[in-house]
This record gives C-alpha cells, sequence and structure tokens, in this order.
C-alpha cells in the first residue's frame, strides 16, 4: 500500500461560458480564481482554478470552457458529485445564499452522518456541501463570503461505476482505507491526510456511460509532496499493471495520469512548485498567464479570450 498520496489534490471540469463559470465560482461560492491561463492542447481555451486565497492542494478546482461544447450526460465511469468543506451550523447561510444568488437544484441530505447541501453548477455539474467540525484550513474571506461560513476546500468527491470493486481495490493501493458503507456506497479515506481525502464509491450496476461535455469532470488528481514521491507513485502503478503517462510539467505541479477501472481518469500532481511561482500571492489570477510555449500567442489571446468581468 502507498503512503505517498494525502488526499485531492485538484479536480478539473469542462464547461460552456468562461464568465458564467467565473461567476460562479468567486461570486455564488466565494472562492478565490487564483490563475487565469490557457490549456496546454487548446490555447484558445481558459485553463482557469479557483481555491482558498493561495491554492492550496485539496481546495483547487479548474475549469476548460469550451464555448462549443455541448452538455454532458452524467452517469458512469466519472466523478460523480464534488463536494466541498464548510463549518458546523452554516447549511442555512448557504441555502439563503444560494436561494438569493439563483443557485440550482438546492436539496438538504444526509450521507453517513453529515449534513449536506446538494446543487448544481451552472452546466449541471454535481456539487454538495458537506458540514465538518475543527477543520484548520483557511478560507479566501475576500469574495463577501463570511470567515465563519466560508468553504475550506474539498472534503471528498464520489465515483460513480458499474461495478466499485476493483477502483476499491485500486484506492486501497493508493492508501485509502475502508471508513463506511451505506446502500450502494462505500466511503473510503486517507488516514491523516490533507482535509480533501474522502472517496466515495458510488455502485449503480444498470446505469449508462457518462458522456463527456460542459458539466461533466474531465479528470480527479491526487496530491503527492513533491516529485520524489510521485516517481515513487508512478513506479508503483506501473508495476501493478497500469499505463501511465512520463511526468508532465504543468507550470504550478507537476503530473501523471492513467486510466483507472471503470474509466475515470486519474492524475497524480505535486504540491510543488504552486501557484505564486510567477505572480504575487496578493495578485493570483489576475494576469493572463501563458505556458511557455504559447507566449507567443498572447496578442492575439488577449483580444480573442472571452472577457472574465464586465
Amino acid at each position: 500500500m502507498l503512503d505517498q498520496i494525502k488526499g485531492l489534490h485538484h479536480v478539473t471540469s469542462m464547461a460552456k461560458d468562461a464568465r458564467r463559470n467565473n461567476e460562479f465560482f468567486t461570486g455564488k461560492l466565494g472562492l478565490r480564481r487564483v490563475k487565469k491561463t490557457v490549456n496546454f492542447d487548446a490555447p484558445d481555451v481558459y485553463h482557469l482554478y479557483y481555491a482558498d486565497e493561495v491554492g492550496t492542494p485539496g481546495s483547487v478546482m479548474t475549469y476548460f470552457p469550451f464555448p462549443n461544447i455541448g452538455k454532458g450526460r452524467h452517469g458512469v465511469g466519472e466523478v460523480g458529485t464534488t463536494v466541498f468543506a464548510v463549518p458546523q451550523g452554516t447549511l442555512g447561510y448557504w441555502e439563503k445564499r444560494f436561494a438569493d444568488e439563483g443557485v440550482k437544484d438546492v436539496k438538504r441530505e444526509t450521507r453517513f452522518g453529515e449534513n449536506r447541501l446538494a446543487f448544481s453548477g451552472p452546466d449541471g455539474d454535481s456539487f454538495a456541501l458537506v458540514e465538518t467540525k475543527d477543520d484548520p484550513r483557511k478560507p479566501w474571506t475576500e469574495a463577501g463570503v463570511p470567515a465563519d461560513d466560508a468553504i475550506r476546500g474539498f472534503h471528498s468527491a464520489s465515483l460513480r461505476l458499474r461495478d466499485g470493486g476493483a477502483m476499491e481495490e485500486l484506492l486501497k493501493f493508493m492508501g485509502y482505507e475502508d471508513v463506511d458503507a451505506s446502500g450502494n456506497i462505500k466511503r473510503l479515506a486517507i488516514k491523516d491526510g490533507n482535509g480533501a481525502d474522502v472517496i466515495d464509491i458510488e455502485t449503480v450496476p444498470g446505469a449508462p456511460f457518462a458522456d463527456l461535455g460542459a458539466g461533466s469532470v474531465h479528470h480527479i488528481a491526487f496530491a503527492v509532496e513533491n516529485r520524489a514521491k510521485q516517481l515513487e507513485v508512478r513506479k508503483a502503478l506501473m508495476d501493478t499493471g497500469y499505463q501511465v503517462t512520463p511526468v508532465i510539467d504543468r507550470d504550478y505541479f507537476w503530473s501523471i495520469y492513467f486510466r483507472t477501472p471503470g474509466g475515470v481518469l486519474f492524475e497524480v500532481a505535486t504540491n510543488e512548485p504552486g501557484f505564486d511561482r510567477d505572480e504575487n500571492t496578493a495578485h493570483l489570477g489576475e494576469a493572463l498567464k501563458l505556458p511557455k510555449q504559447h507566449a507567443h500567442l498572447r496578442d492575439y489571446l488577449e483580444k480573442h479570450l472571452q472577457p472574465l468581468e464586465g
């Protein structure tokens, strides 16, 4: 069993409209945009990052907003729900805020004894807030959400699969342990993780496979401290039979990717070097930052990318 993985690093999804996406996460959810850059493989498309003040791994929601993308279809073989942690007793605040802000599909629920508030993103993305106790992570407080109510980072994510057995085996190899089970959901967690250290496996045997599009999670990333730990994980996964990419420089972290049983794309990302490598912390996410291979496109991109504000 591996011990290098500490929980989630980030979750990356697809969207249709960049401005609407930006407003939802910075306005309605009160997160900070910590990076405004572009897709490595499609530089005419943004890659937007939302998180806490500094982009702490385990708090980072990222998006590729493709203007011409079709709507995704939810099903098996994908991340089902991305769940954020909020302090105990704050769901009432969020219910009122969501009602005022026009957030859709808001519903109270309980899972594994935890109070949750399910809701949808602008493209039908599946989200929830869960009340947690004594979460030491510091929230971003400059977006109008009081510190006592604000999102701390991720709590968990669910993986929706036809058969969860092989995924459970993989997660246990990655350092997750059984926590609980209820109905068709099994909960696993990393002991002494980074706070974003819970995964729920939802088994839905007869469901159709998901189709990737706006509102879909593209991939889910797990956090390791540094490149040395990442290489240890890569070797262990390959020794187990997984086809893992070489290490890829993503400017703010290094990444490896592999496809899991059931179809979900996993990434293992380093905590280093972080989002302040090319911007002062006070100004994260303000300027358009480009990967060096796309630097020559700056004039074109600044004219043609959709303005995020205004």
